[in-house]
């Protein structure tokens, strides 16, 4: 597997059991149904589990922009990989995003919410306020990528490392921060499947809710970027 495809690999098993998990609770008829935050939260987490350790032999197991621009950033990854990464796991984001709407299809038809069913694919303030959305975007990713810096390996990312440190702190991410905006924590992880939103035929969904895009994007770059920056400077 090469790195391209440990990222495309990767990324897309972390969408389809993280916006998996998702779907279960919100969408009417499914066995989870109303099931809760902290289903979520721990369902969002076990997916980083098993796409980590999946990929992180080939790849590193960023699955991430901000991971890796984060990496970058410290010196901990080359620079001239960075795009590859970025657009392998855009691509994967897509991927994965696309295959829970072809496992939840007829959930998706079954549900009148047009907010539920875009909740499935991308991130949305519970409060609207862009400074502050943005705000804590930047805080979420930053303890994420600054944890991961500590974690990962010299030259490559997260390696052979044991997948289940990485979940911790996702889990705990989402449960002390992510009820401010969803936790996107990762550009790919919303960009991609509210791309996927926008194009497929789903019944009755809505907008996509583009002009609330750009904070789970810049957010979490500005995040990782700092965490990157902090890291370089107390080495």
């Amino acid at each position: 597997m090469t790195p391209f495809l440990g990222e495309l690999i990767g990324t897309a098993l972390l969408l389809l059991l993280g916006d998996g998990v998702v779907a279960n609770v919100v969408l009417r008829g499914t066995k989870g149904e109303a099931s809760g935050w902290i289903v979520i939260t721990l369902g969002w987490a076990m997916a980083v589990f098993v796409a980590v350790f999946t990929v992180a032999a080939a790849s590193g197991a960023h699955l991430n922009p901000a991971v890796t621009v984060g990496l970058a950033v410290a010196g901990k990854f080359e620079w001239a990989l960075v795009p590859m990464y970025l657009l392998a796991q855009l691509l994967g984001a897509m991927l994965g995003a696309a295959l829970v709407w072809v496992h939840y299809r007829l959930h998706f038809a079954e549900t009148d919410d047009p907010g539920a069913k875009l909740a499935v694919f991308a991130t949305g303030p519970a409060i609207r306020s862009v400074p502050d959305n943005l705000a804590s975007e930047v805080i979420g990713t930053f303890v994420l990528v600054f944890a991961v810096l500590f974690l990962a390996a010299p030259e490559v990312g997260l390696g052979a490392l044991d997948a289940l440190p990485v979940a911790l702190v996702v889990l705990v991410i989402g449960l002390a921060l992510g009820g401010t905006t969803g936790y996107a924590i990762n550009p790919a992880r919303d960009l991609g499947p509210r791309i996927v939103h926008a194009l497929l035929p789903i019944p009755g969904k809505g907008p996509s809710d583009w002009g609330y895009s750009a904070v789970p994007i810049l957010g979490p770059l500005i995040g990782g970027g700092l965490a990157g920056l902090l890291y370089l400077l107390l080495g």
